[in-house]
């Protein structure tokens, strides 16, 4: 993934083969606690929406390289996460400071490693390549929910300006196409609930988000 600082970007992966990821409800949580320790100290997020088989965020990077610590841990240390009986739990081992492409992989490698074992299975759960994408850079733009959606209009001579609202409404969008729901706000695992003000959701930074997204 290639960032660069002040930018907005899409970052999604999806399963192994198209698996499952969450398989119950704890899972959902326990990954959007990841999100918070892993994501939060780098970025602003605009959007989020977790589906059994995949993820979305959208933020704003602030931070490409933390040297100081995160969210209390020593910045030579790394979350190892596990869940016994439901239970998210985690504990720390050394490392070395880290970059966001660190902070993610450690993430997704983490959240392997729990559902690994609380599933009894071992190997790959989520894909290797985790897609970052730029939706609001003058060059190099490559939003591949462009295609994917029908419902919003852009205007192609000012990307860098519509890029923004369409994948945030991409994103919250996702469980109404998939037809898990009518409507976004009834989906539980997405940041259109928080929006709405059926939830005081503390991922989002709406302040932010608001300046470049109609919220």
């Amino acid at each position: 993934m290639d960032f660069e600082k002040g930018y907005i970007y899409h970052i999604y992966n999806q399963g192994n083969n198209r698996q499952r990821i969450f398989f119950k409800r704890d899972n959902y949580l326990f990954f959007l606690k990841k999100i918070k320790t892993f994501v939060m100290p780098y970025a602003d997020i605009f959007a989020w929406c977790l589906m059994p088989n995949h993820f979305h965020l959208m933020v704003l990077v602030r931070e490409l390289e933390l040297g100081g610590s995160i969210q209390g841990l020593n910045p030579s240390q790394k979350t190892v996460g596990h869940i016994t009986d439901g239970v998210a739990r985690s504990h720390t081992v050394s490392s070395k400071g880290r970059t966001i492409n660190d902070s993610i992989g450690i993430m997704l490698r983490s959240y392997t490693q729990a559902i690994n074992k609380q599933n009894h299975t071992t190997g790959k759960l989520i894909r290797e390549k985790t897609k970052a994408e730029c939706v609001n850079c003058y060059s190099g733009i490559t939003p591949s929910f462009i295609a994917k959606n029908i419902v919003s209009k852009y205007n192609d001579k000012n990307p860098e300006q519509q890029y923004p609202q369409i994948c945030f409404d991409y994103i919250h969008q996702n469980p109404v196409k998939a037809g898990f729901v009518k409507n976004a706000v009834d989906w539980e695992f997405s940041s259109a609930k928080d929006y709405s003000g059926l939830r005081n959701g503390k991922l989002i930074n709406r302040e932010v988000a608001a300046k470049y997204v109609a919220v």
